[in-house]
């Protein structure tokens, strides 16, 4: 007798339960891959508009001049304009309280800086651990649909007289499909996971080299600000 061995076959021929492990796996893998593309386009964009940005922060335009600008518009979620506009917001104090000591402005401009640095990398990474959590346990789901599909095929042989390979082996191959789904659910999650990681890395690397740099800057301008306005008082008092 000829047995169609066909992967949709196998699939319609499945038990109830590894059916239902078979759409559990393909919906996580319609899932990972809509995160995986999603991600994809956010962080290509949002690269882009941080060279962007960068190039516009160190061609020489005033700091003042860049915020006001800036802030006419709301940032993209996880960009290194946002720790930008915090921290130089925090850092504008100084223009507007003459008694706080630059000192007290930097700490209050970083401190700003950081806490929209952490911001931004909880938007960047969000969904990672989708992603993450798809790999590691859709093997293991699948598994569970092969073990149940195993199972079942054996115990369609207790009131055999006879068992030979031919009647086992579909039900063994419908089980081993699930194997299969939960492979190609997890391989690509796994290595999009991966991929982003690095990716995120790389944005807090460069997020904390420009904080660095940006505070070496307002610590430049907040001195000269500070000895404009002493001079400034000196001539108003004489």
């Amino acid at each position: 007798m000829h047995t169609d061995l066909s992967i949709g076959a196998m699939i319609l021929g499945a038990s109830g339960f590894v059916q239902a492990i078979m759409l559990v796996l393909v919906l996580a893998s319609v899932f990972s891959w809509a995160v995986i593309v999603k991600r994809y386009r956010d962080y290509q964009s949002l690269e882009t508009d941080n060279q962007f940005f960068e190039k516009r922060f160190w061609s020489g335009v005033e700091l003042e001049q860049l915020f006001r600008t800036l802030e006419k518009d709301l940032p993209i979620p996880g960009s290194i304009e946002g720790v930008f506009q915090n921290g130089y917001r925090q850092f504008r104090h100084l223009y507007d309280q003459p008694e706080l000591t630059v000192e007290a402005a930097l700490e209050s401009a970083e401190r700003g800086m950081r806490a929209a640095y952490n911001r931004q990398l909880d938007v960047i990474g969000s969904n990672l651990t989708v992603l993450a959590t798809i790999g590691s346990t859709s093997p293991y789901v699948g598994l569970l649909g092969t073990v149940w599909g195993i199972m079942s095929a054996f115990q369609g042989l207790a009131g055999a007289q006879q068992a030979t390979l031919a009647m086992v082996a579909p039900g063994i191959a419908e089980a081993l499909v699930a194997t299969a789904m939960g492979l190609l659910a997890a391989i690509p999650a796994v290595v999009a996971y991966n991929r982003f990681s690095q990716w995120v890395e790389q944005f807090a690397s460069s997020y904390d080299a420009f904080i660095d740099d940006f505070m070496a800057l307002l610590l430049r301008q907040g001195s000269s600000l500070r000895a404009d306005m002493a001079a400034a008082a000196d001539s108003a008092v004489e």
